[in-house]
């Protein structure tokens, strides 16, 4: 077990008493302290103006720095917070050396669909290509298939490592050892491992990483935490800058030394005082803790709704996230999301845009996606079960 109050936890978060939450994977419910924090950010931006509320919460902010460094096994320099996963994924992107003609891009099956249209956009113009690494049986992206794919024109791997369809892990560290023998760049999606399993940058071997505040970190929407490798830096040259990230100087423009390349000097102090707060608890209920928590959760979810007639469990892999993948007979997944929706349940429902490869090598239209936290009781479980059972028999 893991220890937790989940009671505790529940009546600390106001959205536990009005909503039947199941779309975790998609956006968690913030706890009472990590609205406070927001509102009350505002409310001294309103009073005394938002740039000298800004100076008054300065130490806090770089408390939420260290604190995100702490949940990645990072250092505070190697951190920037962005508007969200994609931008600062995106940003990152933009700063590699530029593509050339036959360069290839390897990407796991699983990647999402907004990294591989903008790996696509970048391959189509410079005239390179993007080319999907094999995978187990189980369905994990498989390492000794990509070391087989290396060669000198790779110039990026690219693995979302928690896939938004489905509760497969990738093995992500395994990944990193071969990109780290191979020296090439190493991108990693945690957009859903953020505050749901244990990461370690060091031990993955990445060179970037990226994940949202607002999923099972529950932070506030518009945060995001973007890790990049102090020796990796260097190698990026970001496509603009302002006076945060390029402060003037006599000399001209001088690029910083950090992953605060990424930022800019306006930014939304509330949220990242909210995502600091959010940091703050996950950290102190301790990840591994939540990390057995969600799995005892969702493998008893997942359990049981394979067990009900007309509905199919398509979860990959043999280390599994909270993130359940179902269908229910041959309903449209957005049906079962609205009947659901009906009887107060969230949940969430994914068509191929969000991993094209993975739900076209699967056959699959789409999924109903139940994404579980620590904070997911019995009745919520309950509940969602005997919903599901009454769209099954009323199919």
């Amino acid at each position: 077990m893991s220890g937790l109050d989940i009671e505790q936890l529940r009546a600390a978060t106001p959205g536990c008493a009005t909503s039947v939450h199941f779309n975790h994977a998609g956006a968690s419910l913030m706890s009472g302290a990590t609205l406070a924090a927001v509102t009350e950010q505002l409310r001294r931006e309103a009073l005394h103006g938002p740039h000298e509320a800004s100076v008054a919460v300065q130490g806090r902010l770089d408390e939420a720095r260290a604190d995100a460094a702490r949940l990645l096994n990072a250092r505070a320099t190697e951190i920037a917070f962005t508007s969200s996963g994609s931008a600062g994924w995106g940003l990152a992107f933009a700063a590699l050396p530029p593509l050339r003609a036959g360069d290839r891009i390897l990407v796991g099956r699983h990647e999402w669909g907004g990294n591989l249209a903008t790996m696509q956009r970048a391959a189509t113009r410079a005239g390179a290509r993007i080319e999907v690494i094999p995978c187990r049986e189980d369905g994990s992206v498989d390492p000794d298939a990509l070391a087989g794919m290396i060669d000198e024109r790779v110039r990026l791997v690219a693995l979302t490592w928690l896939p938004a369809n489905g509760g497969l892990i990738n093995d992500a560290a395994a990944i990193g050892r071969v990109t780290r023998a191979a020296g090439i760049p190493y991108f990693v999606d945690a957009g859903q491992a953020l505050g749901q399993i244990p990461v370690d940058v060091e031990a993955i071997g990445c060179d970037v990483l990226k994940g949202a505040g607002r999923k099972h970190l529950r932070g506030p929407r518009g945060t995001a935490i973007l890790y990049v490798r102090a020796a990796f830096r260097p190698q990026l040259d970001t496509v603009f800058s302002d006076v945060l990230s390029a402060p003037w100087t006599v000399q001209g423009a001088a690029l910083r030394d950090d992953a605060r390349i990424f930022e800019t000097s306006e930014h939304a102090v509330a949220l990242l005082l909210g995502l600091g707060v959010a940091l703050h608890e996950a950290l102190a209920l301790g990840v591994p803790a939540i990390r057995d928590q969600i799995d005892l959760t969702a493998q008893r979810l997942r359990a049981e709704l394979a067990a009900i007639d007309g509905v199919a469990v398509h979860d990959l892999g043999q280390q599994r996230s909270g993130l359940i993948s179902f269908t229910v007979a041959d309903l449209d997944v957005n049906t079962v999301k609205n009947r659901l929706a009906r009887t107060g349940i969230s949940a969430g429902a994914n068509g191929p845009a969000y991993t094209p490869f993975d739900m076209e090598a699967r056959g699959l239209a789409g999924i109903v996606r139940a994404s579980v936290s620590y904070l997911t009781s019995e009745q919520e479980i309950g509940r969602l079960l005997a919903a599901v059972h009454g769209i099954a028999r009323e199919r």
